[in-house]
């Protein structure tokens, strides 16, 4: 079994809420914020503008790596070993973001990163504790 290298997008506004999205195929029914797979030859800037573009339609500017997330716990439920690399970006402009994979993505909304809906996806919750705490990595429980 291989490792996967997953990218984590914290998009956040000027009133300091952050946009999740309800997963609708896939860890259904977890919250999660925005991203997905790497692809071989990519930088996690430009897989992150990537993905964002894919999943809610929107052009992020300068996405920059923060922290590190190890995703054990799925691991241990599912067999699928993830680590996540984060990444935060600020969103003040249009279009608003908008569901474009119906099939993985149930409902979006933009929510208090101290009050995240539940259920909530291990490596989402990993990547906004750090962000918010200022740290790059926290060893898995």
């Amino acid at each position: 079994m291989s490792v996967v290298v997953g990218i984590g997008v914290i998009i956040s506004n000027h009133q300091g809420k952050i946009l999740v999205g309800k997963r609708s195929s896939k860890h259904a029914p977890y919250w999660s914020i925005f991203g997905g797979h790497l692809e071989a030859g990519e930088t996690f800037e430009a897989g992150a503008i990537r993905e964002i573009a894919e999943e809610v339609g929107i052009q992020i500017i300068d996405p920059h790596v923060f922290g590190l997330s190890n995703n054990l716990t799925t691991y241990q439920e599912e067999g699928k070993h993830t680590i996540s690399v984060c990444l935060h970006a600020e969103y003040t402009g249009e279009p608003a973001p908008r569901i474009m994979e119906p099939e993985k993505c149930a409902q979006l909304m933009w929510v208090d990163p101290n009050n995240l809906p539940e259920p909530h996806f291990e490596a989402s919750r990993t990547a906004i504790a750090l962000w918010q705490q200022g740290q790059f990595y926290c060893a898995s429980r």
